[in-house]
């Protein structure tokens, strides 16, 4: 044995041979409390027996049938490997058709020829001697059949159709299928109650031999190999029974206890079969051993009731089966031990903030002692909802934060006394890497810096150190690192990579890469200027109540420097998801001190502003909520008006969320009367904008005031506003009222002010309402309008615009406050003299003759007075459009019609007309007519028109001449025609230029013909193509042999009519003197391109359609369509 242990040590090599100590051996410690054993241990030497001598004949077959080469190795310890190899040691080949079984004889399912050979050997190796056994050499001849006939698959092990299988639990389970067969069959496997575990199941030796590890219980059941070629299937089922040596389900533990306890030693184990609990006391089997009365066994239990000292012992529980066993020691200790705490004092921890954080208390004695952790000097114990208390007396704090810093106490007790021990822990902040290094792509030959900058807790010191693809950097000259910055110099095709910045602390430690890409020299692209990125990594320090230091990190300015920082606040306690305006600092600065308000959860961001504009927002700040304090202002717009003549209503702005400056806001609401010697009447009311007081005088003076309070006090003392109690409607009316008219549409009106206290309310001014009396007796006066002028303030007196002349008024005035209407004052009636007159409602010009024009007209709509006489002034228009001799003539004011006679033939006149009262003369209206053509010295002359036309142009006239025209259709119905008058425009000057010898005219033309020119070209050519013109086709299908178009000397009408088609009238012929048309003549109508024949003329015969300017192809009102044929004969005829 070694020294100092109990390790025995034999020395096979100098002491002789193993088998003499081939047996089994057990090891036994003791002392004065008892004495433990261990396990058996068998020791065998190891044993590799050489093969039998036998003669092995050679074999000779056919092809194509089956072969098994037996292997049959000497048994050694441990089993031999078994291999298959030829004289040269050269592996033989195997596939599906040759394979080792796992009794290492070869197989074949069919032979070839190629499978002669003389030298098939089985090696046998032994790996503890290191020695290699070899079976004499077996010689296998294959003939060549002439033909080979197949069969189908037959299994060469196992044999028959079942077969059953052992194995122990935790063991790999083999199974093992081989078949012959021609052609080489194919392996199978499946589970016939279930499926083979996924995770578990291998296959081997080409699907043969089906492997499953960590075989359990459940890996019970029937297995089924399935063998199969072309010509059949076969199956062999595998009845697998998994048996277990002993395993533990609970080995005993040590047992300590103190003196009069109870306690108990448990020792479960399972297996196949069920193993048998036998129970040993200091080595000794216990129903041997000395008697303990407080020691009661139970079958896998001894149960231990009020021991004392001489009970401790080490006891043995041994579980055994067929397969195996499990020996288990258990000491039970009886102790009387005050508790000790075995973790250093005043151990200082150090954990990284939002980390577990595990405090020891490792203690000992007997009775099993109870731990309890404190924090601080006083308190109560730490409880496990925000706490982990481990049975080894540890304290879990699972996630740390500033605030679990302190001095922590663990305090054991038991029956027999306290110990107690203080341990130190300091939260640090977690390291960080807040400019991390960036991708880059760089030239070959130019210089790269990486950038990491780290941020970590000011007691912590950090290393950084740089790796280039996980290793070292080069070491290179061109590799400096300078502070926050990794300098690569004239970077070459090598330096290319991945680049890692790694910050260590002796608490934690981050790392952060980037990728450098080295490229070929391009010329330098322009920088991009943009808006700066967003700031980042905001930190709140030095929190007061009403302060807070802001600090961050800026981003990237983008080629742009930053002139300025803007802070937004956001109130997630009041005013959640708004963030409002807090303070702008310049660019250079990454810190700013903030001035709080009280009772408002903050939290901050930060945007940067440079030339481009303004970044977006930096992600928020952590929040951080002030103290509540008592408001420091006060309600604004505090008002006092009364609703009702008996009340007080204060209103006031409230304060918002943020102006509350802690919880439990309410108002103080204070009042009294201006006036009188009453004290200060208060109410307290919640959070709500206004306090009504009843019970009040009317309209009396108040003095009001509105403070703020909140649970923790009260803010400044208010001002103090005036307000009233509400109004009541005026008592008094206006006296002494009376009126001056100034001229026909004003008049003054003066009055006396009424008794301020009268007003009963704050006076508005004073209202008149006035109304006319014309025809009041033909009218319900209730149904009177009334107009009101009001006058602000305190005025007396106030002018009426806009009365009508000649009218009766009446008026009252009344005064007004804010709650409304006094009593109206008597009232006054007054007169409007005469005033002129409006233009006359209408003047018409009827009855044309060739030397008499009727006027008509409408008296004027306000005569304004009584009218006296009309005045009508005319004179003629010449050609030119020059002004005649004015002619005036009086009209007495009772007539509305007068005939103008003696008047020259076919001339216009201009009239002005107007009526006159005794004020004056009114507006006058014009209006413009012309007489008559001489019909005795003027012969009419006749056109004839298409029925299909809607106009017609005449030609040759005189200029500056009246002409009167007649249209006449004829129909069904009979002949209708209808006559105007009309007048052709002035001649033209004759210094006037003639258009026809200018250049740009005869260019015009020039143009206008070549263009037609072309337009007749194109019109030819489609014609040509494609015939008649679609209009034409339509035409022709609804063709009338009655309806022909018409044709003078002087043209044609008919707008898509060839020539040849025509029909053309007899010249010179006319329409006959009873006005009549012969049908013949023509047959079409006016009906196709207006409203038919009634509709063309209005009710003084003028024609509708002259200037209608109706398009050929629009439709009708009624249906009508320009294509159709038209059902009345009619033409249109100028006579």
């Amino acid at each position: 044995m070694k020294t100092g242990s109990g390790t025995l040590v034999i020395n096979i090599m100098s002491e002789g041979k193993a088998e003499t100590y081939e047996g089994v051996y057990q090891c036994t410690a003791r002392n004065e409390r008892g004495a433990a054993i261990s396990n058996n241990i068998v020791v065998r030497p190891s044993r590799s027996p050489l093969w039998t001598k036998e003669k092995l004949e050679p074999i000779t077959l056919r092809s194509g049938q089956s072969l098994v080469l037996p292997c049959r190795p000497p048994i050694g310890l441990p089993p031999a490997i078994i291999f298959w190899m030829d004289n040269s040691f050269q592996r033989l080949p195997q596939s599906e058709r040759v394979s080792q079984g796992l009794n290492g004889d070869l197989y074949f399912s069919n032979v070839l020829p190629e499978d002669s050979r003389e030298d098939y050997i089985c090696y046998a190796r032994f790996n503890h001697t290191q020695t290699i056994q070899q079976k004499q050499p077996i010689s296998v001849k294959v003939i060549l059949a002439k033909s080979n006939r197949e069969r189908p698959p037959t299994f060469l092990t196992p044999e028959g159709n079942a077969s059953n299988k052992e194995e122990l639990r935790g063991n790999v389970l083999s199974l093992e299928c081989i078949a012959e067969g021609l052609p080489t069959p194919i392996i199978y496997w499946i589970k016939e109650d279930g499926t083979l575990p996924i995770n578990r199941t291998f296959y081997r030796n080409f699907q043969k031999t089906l492997q499953i590890i960590q075989v359990s219980e459940a890996d019970s059941g029937k297995y089924q190999c399935i063998a199969k070629n072309a010509l059949g299937v076969i199956h062999h089922t595998i009845s697998v029974t998994v048996k277990a040596a002993p395993y533990w389900i609970m080995a005993p533990q040590n047992l300590v206890l103190s003196p009069g306890e109870d306690g108990a030693l448990i020792c479960r184990a399972n297996g196949n079969p069920k193993p048998r609990i036998s129970w040993l006391s200091n080595g000794v089997p216990i129903e041997i051993a000395p008697d303990d009365p407080s020691r009661k066994i139970s079958g896998d239990t001894i149960i231990f009731s009020s021991v004392q000292e001489r009970s401790s012992a080490v006891y043995q529980c041994n579980a055994s089966n067929e397969y195996g066993y499990l020996l288990g020691n258990a000491f039970v200790n009886v102790l009387a031990e005050p508790p000790r705490i075995l973790t250093s004092a005043n151990t200082l921890y150090q954990v990284i903030a939002n980390r577990p954080a595990l405090l020891d208390c490792a203690f000992f004695g007997s009775p099993l002692p109870t731990i309890e952790w404190f924090k601080g000097t006083k308190g109560s114990a730490l409880r496990e909802d925000t706490y982990v208390l481990h049975e080894n007396g540890t304290l879990e704090i699972p996630v740390a934060q500033k605030d679990s810093t302190g001095t922590y106490t663990c305090v054991a007790r038991n029956k027999l006394g306290m110990a107690k021990n203080e341990v130190h822990l300091e939260i640090k902040d977690p390291t960080r890497i807040i400019k991390q290094p960036e991708y880059a792509v760089v030239q070959r030959g130019s210089t790269v810096s990486f950038e990491c900058k780290v941020k970590h807790d000011h007691t912590l010191i950090p290393t950084v150190i740089w790796l280039k693809d996980n290793g070292e950097l080069p070491s290179d000259g061109r590799f400096t690192i300078d502070k926050d910055h990794l300098v690569v110099a004239d970077v070459s095709d090598n330096d290319g990579g991945t680049y890692t910045c790694v910050a260590n602390t002796t608490l934690d430690n981050v790392s952060a890469s980037a990728v450098l890409s080295v490229v070929a020299p391009t010329p330098t692209p322009a920088p991009i200027y943009d808006v700066p990125n967003p700031p980042f990594d905001l930190e709140l320090t030095d929190q007061l109540d009403k302060s807070v230091q802001l600090s961050w990190t800026p981003g990237d300015d983008n080629n742009s420097p930053i002139t300025k920082f803007i802070i937004e606040y956001e109130d997630a306690m009041h005013e959640a998801g708004l963030w409002r305006h807090q303070t702008e600092v310049p660019g250079t600065q990454t810190t700013a001190q903030l001035k709080l308000s009280p009772y408002v959860n903050y939290s901050f961001r930060v945007m940067a502003e440079n030339s481009l504009g303004r970044s977006l927002p930096s992600e928020a700040s952590e929040q951080y909520l002030t103290k509540a304090a008592e408001p420091d202002k006060n309600p604004m717009t505090v008002e006092g008006l009364g609703s009702e003549p008996d009340n007080l209503v204060i209103t006031w702005q409230p304060l918002n969320g943020f102006e509350s400056n802690g919880p439990g806001l309410q108002y103080k609401v204070s009042w009294r009367q201006k006036d009188g010697d009453d004290e200060w009447t208060s109410v307290v009311v919640a959070n709500v904008s206004k306090y009504i007081v009843s019970g009040t005088p009317t309209f009396v003076p108040y003095l009001i005031k509105v403070q703020a309070l909140n649970d923790v006090g009260f803010a400044p003392e208010p001002a103090v506003v005036m307000g009233h109690s509400g109004e009541d409607l005026p008592m008094v009316a206006p006296g002494n009222v009376h009126v001056t008219v100034v001229n026909s549409t004003l008049a003054e009106v003066h009055w006396d002010p009424v008794p301020l206290k009268s007003v009963r309310g704050h006076l508005q001014g004073y209202r008149i309402y006035y109304w006319t009396d014309q025809n009041s007796s033909k009218r319900n006066r209730r149904h009177i309008e009334k107009k009101i002028l009001t006058f602000q303030g305190s005025k007396t007196h106030g002018m009426l615009p806009g009365l009508e002349p000649f009218s009766h008024y009446t008026l009252n005035i009344r005064v007004i406050n804010g709650k409304g209407e006094g009593p109206a004052s008597p009232d006054r009636v007054f007169h409007t003299p005469e005033g002129v007159p409006s233009a006359p409602s209408s003047l018409k010009i009827v009855n044309p003759t060739l030397d008499s024009l009727t006027l008509e007209w409408d008296p004027p709509s306000h005569p304004n007075g009584i009218l006296t006489e009309y005045t009508l002034k005319y004179q003629p228009i010449n050609s030119t459009h020059e002004l005649g001799p004015l002619v005036d003539l009086k009209i007495p004011a009772n007539k509305t019609r007068w005939t103008l006679k003696n008047l020259n033939f076919s001339t216009r006149y201009k009239f002005y007309f107007y009526a006159q009262t005794s004020a004056g003369s009114g507006s006058q209206i014009t209006e413009e007519a012309v007489t008559t053509v001489d019909e005795g010295k003027e012969e009419w002359r006749k056109e004839i028109v298409n029925g299909s036309r809607s106009f017609f142009g005449l030609k040759g006239l005189m200029p500056g001449t009246a002409y009167k025209v007649r249209v006449g259709a004829e129909g069904d119905s009979g002949f209708v025609s209808s006559e105007d008058v009309f007048e052709t425009g002035p001649a033209m000057a004759s210094r006037q230029v003639d258009i026809a010898t200018q250049g740009w005219f005869i260019g015009l033309m020039c143009a206008v013909a070549l263009l037609i020119l072309i337009l007749l070209i194109v019109c030819f050519i489609r014609r040509n193509k494609g015939g008649k013109y679609p209009v034409k086709e339509k035409e022709d299908a609804h063709a009338d042999p009655e309806i022909q178009p018409m044709k003078e000397d002087d043209g044609t009408f008919g707008e898509y009519s060839d020539a040849e088609d025509h029909k053309p009238l007899k010249k010179g012929s006319r329409t006959p003197s009873d006005r009549t048309v012969k049908k013949e003549d023509s047959d079409d109508s006016l009906v196709d391109y207006g409203e038919g024949v009634n509709g063309q003329f209005n009710e003084d015969g003028s024609f509708i359609g002259q200037y209608s300017g109706k398009k050929e192809k629009e439709p009708a009102e009624g249906n009508e369509s320009s294509e159709a044929p038209s059902p009345v004969n009619a033409m249109n005829s100028f006579v």
